[in-house]
C-alpha cells in the first residue's frame, strides 16, 4: 500500500486521537506511570484537543495515511519558544517548533517516518524561519537516532512535565534551507 501525507482537517480529529493514543506511550520513558500517560492522552491528545489545535493559525498538523487510515502525524508550531532552557540552547532564531512527531508501529522500518519528516521539514522551511527545533525524551533512543539521521543535532536539555514528574528531554535543532 502507498502512503499519503496530507494536511489535517476537522474530519481527521478522531483518527488523530486514535493514532496518538497508540503512539504517545511508545515515546514515554519506561518509568512513566500509566495513569500519567492516560491523563496526558485524555487532555492533550483527544479529538477535542485536536479540533482546538486545528483552529490555531500557528499550528500545522500533517497526517500520514495508508488506505485512508491515519498511521502517523506531525505538528509544527510557529510561535516562538518561551522556555528559557530552549531559548538558551538554540543557535537559530526565529524557529519553527516540531512539537509532535509520531508514527504507528505498523509503519516502523518502512520509510514512512522519513517521508513524514521530509514533508514536515519542507512545510517548516516554507513558513520562513531559518531553523526548527524539537524536544525528545533522553531515554527515547530510537527517536533520537531517527532525528539525528534526519539532520537534527542535540543542543541542550529541558524538562517535560508528565503527571507530577519532570522528564528529561534533549533539545534538538536543525537549520532549514529556503524552499
Amino acid at each position: 500500500m502507498a502512503i499519503e501525507i496530507t494536511t489535517a482537517t476537522p474530519d481527521d480529529v478522531e483518527g488523530l486521537a486514535e493514532c496518538a493514543a497508540i503512539t504517545f506511550p511508545l515515546a514515554c520513558p519506561p518509568g512513566s506511570r500509566p495513569e500519567d500517560i492516560e491523563r496526558h492522552i485524555a487532555t492533550q491528545l483527544s479529538a477535542g484537543r485536536f479540533a482546538t489545535l486545528l483552529g490555531l493559525p500557528s499550528h500545522t498538523i500533517l497526517c500520514l495515511r495508508e488506505s485512508g487510515r491515519i498511521l502517523g502525524w506531525s505538528m509544527t508550531v510557529l510561535d516562538q519558544p518561551t522556555d528559557t532552557d530552549v531559548l538558551d540552547a538554540l543557535s537559530l532564531s526565529p524557529v519553527v517548533e516540531l512539537s509532535k512527531f509520531y508514527v504507528h508501529p505498523e509503519q516502523h522500518g518502512r520509510g514512512a517516518a522519513a517521508a513524514l519528516m521530509s514533508a514536515t521539514l519542507e512545510r517548516a522551511a516554507r513558513s520562513g524561519p531559518p531553523g526548527v527545533w524539537l524536544g525528545v525524551n533522553q531515554e527515547n533512543h530510537r527517536a533520537i537516532r531517527f532525528y539525528e539521521k534526519s539532520g537534527f543535532r542535540i543542543v541542550g536539555t529541558k524538562r517535560f512535565r508528565l503527571g507530577d514528574r519532570d522528564e528529561d528531554d534533549f533539545i534538538l535543532e536543525q537549520s532549514l534551507g529556503v524552499i
